[in-house]
């Protein structure tokens, strides 16, 4: 059994963000965390469950998702992924990371918890730590995915409904 707990932050939104992880398995332990100098809360909460799903090295897996973000609890939870795969993923936020993140999600057994973010849940506030450490970084690389998906959205494209289904 694996505890992922996870959190995606950014100064302003769109801005620069970060994400942060902890993963926990008995007596194992590991944090990751990484950055970006302009994206946007959603797709750092989305990546630091991706990053964390990614991170483990069986197939198969057992975890558990610990995360204050409703957009990638209800997701799953609600099954509206799932409806948004079989509608393509058009017209959504984030495809990009969803068709990454779908992946994954199917190498392993995840459930998904939501917790309350900032108030107090330790592993939760110390991911919180790791993600807006790692938006301060200096010499952020490019989120590539937020940057196709505002070309598409730009008055000039075709693409101009990009709203979140609910």
């Amino acid at each position: 059994m694996i505890n992922a707990f996870t959190d995606g932050a950014s100064r302003g939104n769109p801005g620069p963000g970060g994400y942060g992880v902890i993963l926990r398995s008995g007596s194992h332990y590991k944090e990751l965390s990484g950055g970006y100098r302009l994206t946007t809360n959603n797709r750092m909460e989305l990546l630091a469950v991706i990053i964390a799903l990614e991170a483990l090295k069986k197939n198969g897996s057992t975890v558990t998702v610990y995360s204050d973000s409703l957009y990638v609890c209800n997701a799953v939870n609600k099954g509206w992924l799932f409806e948004w795969e079989r509608k393509g993923f058009r017209k959504i936020l984030n495809p990009d990371l969803w068709i990454r993140f779908i992946s994954v999600f199917r190498k392993h057994k995840v459930s998904f918890v939501w917790i309350k973010g900032h108030s107090g849940h330790p592993e939760n506030e110390r991911c919180d730590k790791l993600a807006v450490e790692a938006s301060l970084k200096d010499g952020l690389p490019e989120d590539e995915g937020y940057v196709i998906s505002k070309q598409e959205c730009s008055p000039d494209s075709s693409a101009r409904d990009q709203t979140l289904p609910l």
